[in-house]
């Protein structure tokens, strides 16, 4: 990190906070300054027990440039309005002196409540709105040399008059500055590179934080989690299930999108290779989900991400938005009544999840939550849908009671037991000395899966034990049945493979009898696969994890990692129960339970030989039938080795 001793989000510990404008004004606030209203609402958030705050200086108003032109439109100078730019340091960086002033009085508010401040610094685009200083309206903010120059000016200025302020904790590029103007991607990596090094410049003791959202896998592509990875200290998602690609396929309290966040957030900390939180996430308010469901999508997502690392959850946002008549609320209705709190200042049911939440870590006996076991690594590789493949290998996994980091396809294997590389697709899905180092694993005792959508393979005989007869393009579905227990999977494939089993076991075929699931011992270790794509029929399709011919699906994977030595100490019996396993020592464990299905589920205490129970931090204890947990609730129980 830069060389930083930051103790901003450190490794096993988890913050709960909110992204704030103040109740009166949203993303106005500053011109319309009312400094007794951000007192109350300070005052309103802490005592819901919430510790961090993601604030804005709203760009124009805090660099508030006016470009004045000569004749035939030559640029002559900018200036405050009709005001020459004072003789002063902040000044000459176009920033208006008076702004600076009202956000240390905010900050000096948040410091009497508690609050620490993450500063969003570049706040152009803002719920739908693109806020811009007057001088640079028709610039492309992101690529243009002229409006780099300023912003790299204001940010340097802000950070030096306000690094001293002992509430803020981290300095955030700006929101979602990806949306601000199209960029390749070397002009986004520049943009990236001046707002970060100007960052540091003024203030080498505090991390940088990303800002971005919806980041894409790929690192050729623009804005790529590798680049921002590279270039600052913490990355970020703001993880909506309305927003996000496959993500409106279910209700926002079920389990594909209670596990929404934290399985976009390990992709990007996989692939960026820095440490990753929730910036934003909601659940769009009530035309998407009643506030007395909320807490459905909230609770569980809580826990999952503090389960698995992510740091902190900051909701979108403090307070309703319903009362403004401005742009950008005026325009988009779904963005008025995403707060925590109503504009009559009444908490919602959230607010009573999120204080119970911080209650229930700070009752625990420790306060740092080790790493967890995983078993896998999910390649996620060229020409395929990133989000779709990563998302439902991560929710099948979690089903099969597994759990898995992610990696690109073109930097190095990472060791694991279990390899998936799934929907492989395109032309050149992997590269040859990638797929020889994965080879090499499974051979000194790796297993390895495989599934297809349109990818290109070379010969499959000596690595799958099959045959490739012919290749052509499907008019039906690939219809799937299992030999052990005749179970049926229908997959939506866009090729057939007619294949032929040259040594392989045929663990599924098609109704002609065409092998489409098959496993090979390779070496020490096995290679199973899968002729069709598993994981995108799932993305797109909706309430495929509560009914229908795929509840069943995550089977497959139970497959795969029943093939790898199993180092569980909890064996569950609930698909819908997530597990995660933390060895505190090698006599000790914490695991975390958490249930995502619809209704309450008692788990029988299924312990592996030498463990036993020791006790429950969290949670119902049912004695001699095992540990209730209510729908979207969870609980934390301690193990010990005999």
């Amino acid at each position: 990190m830069n060389g930083k001793t930051s103790p901003f989000l450190p490794s096993g510990r988890f913050r709960v906070g909110c992204n704030y404008w103040a109740s009166h004004a949203g993303a106005h606030m500053w011109s319309d300054w009312q400094p007794n209203v951000i007192a109350a609402d300070f005052a309103q958030l802490a005592e819901g027990e919430l510790t961090l705050l993601r604030v804005f200086p709203l760009w124009p108003d805090f660099q508030p440039l006016h470009r004045l032109n000569g004749g035939e439109g030559s640029f002559h100078e900018y200036r405050f309005g009709e005001d020459p730019l004072p003789d002063t340091a902040i000044g000459q960086a176009g920033v208006a002196a008076e702004m600076l002033v009202r956000f240390r009085l905010m900050a000096d508010e948040a410091q009497r409540h508690g609050l620490q401040l993450i500063v969003g610094l570049v706040t152009g685009w803002m719920s739908g709105r693109l806020f811009t200083p007057p001088a640079f309206t028709n610039m492309n903010v992101i690529s243009d040399p002229e409006a780099l120059r300023w912003q790299a000016r204001f940010v340097k200025c802000f950070v030096e008059e306000l690094r001293d302020h002992p509430a803020i904790v981290a300095w955030d590029l700006g929101n979602e500055c990806n949306v601000m103007g199209r960029a390749s991607a070397a002009e986004a990596w520049l943009w990236t590179h001046t707002i970060a090094t100007a960052i540091h410049a003024a203030d080498p003791s505090r991390p940088v934080v990303s800002g971005m959202h919806s980041l894409p896998a790929d690192p050729r592509k623009p804005w790529s989690m590798h680049d921002q990875g590279e270039l600052t200290d913490f990355l970020t998602t703001h993880p909506y299930p309305l927003w996000t690609p496959h993500c409106d396929q279910d209700p926002v309290n079920t389990l594909r999108q209670q596990l929404h966040s934290t399985a976009e957030s390990l992709m990007t900390e996989g692939l960026g290779g820095k440490p990753c939180f929730a910036e934003e996430t909601g659940s769009m308010g009530p035309f998407v989900v009643a506030d007395e469901l909320a807490p459905g999508f909230l609770r569980p997502a809580l826990f999952s991400l503090w389960a698995h690392d992510c740091r902190a959850m900051l909701w979108w946002c403090a307070f309703d938005q319903s009362h403004l008549s401005k742009a950008p609320y005026d325009w988009i209705p779904v963005e008025q009544e995403l707060g925590l709190h109503r504009t009559d200042r009444t908490p919602k049911p959230l607010v009573g999840v999120i204080r119970d939440f911080s209650r229930m870590l700070a009752g625990l006996p420790s306060s740092n939550l080790p790493p967890r076991l995983t078993e896998a690594v999910c390649i996620l590789s060229n020409d395929q849908d990133h989000w779709a493949v990563a998302q439902n290998s991560f929710t099948l996994a979690k089903l099969a009671g597994a759990d898995l980091t992610f990696q690109w396809a073109e930097d190095a294997i990472r060791d694991a037991p279990v390899y998936l590389l799934p929907c492989l697709s395109g032309a050149r899905p992997i590269p040859r000395r990638r797929w020889k180092e994965l080879l090499e694993r499974v051979e000194a005792g790796a297993v390895l899966y495989v599934s297809l959508d349109s990818g290109l393979l070379a010969d499959l005989q000596p690595d799958f034990g099959i045959k490739v007869l012919t290749r052509s393009r499907r008019t039906e579905t690939a219809d799937l049945t299992f030999g052990d227990d005749s179970s049926t999977l229908p997959l939506a494939a866009t090729f057939r493979l007619d294949l032929q089993a040259t040594g392989a076991e045929v663990l599924a075929a098609e109704s002609d009898g065409n092998p489409a699931f098959t496993r090979l011992a390779h070496g020490k270790g096995s290679v199973f696969f899968l002729t069709a794509p598993l994981e995108t029929t799932l993305a797109n399709s909706p309430g495929c994890y509560q009914n229908g011919p795929y509840v069943d699906a995550w089977k497959l994977y139970a497959r795969v990692f029943a093939a790898a030595s199993n180092r569980r100490a909890w064996h569950k019996t609930t698909p819908s129960i997530g597990v995660t396993e933390h060895p505190v020592s090698e006599n000790e464990r914490i695991v975390v339970l958490i249930n995502h299905g619809p209704s309450s589920v008692t788990e029988p205490v299924a312990l592996a030989e030498g463990w036993s129970l020791a006790g429950v931090l969290h949670g119902q204890d049912t004695p001699n039938a095992g540990i209730r947990i209510d729908p979207g609730d969870g609980a934390v129980l301690r193990l010990v080795g005999n």
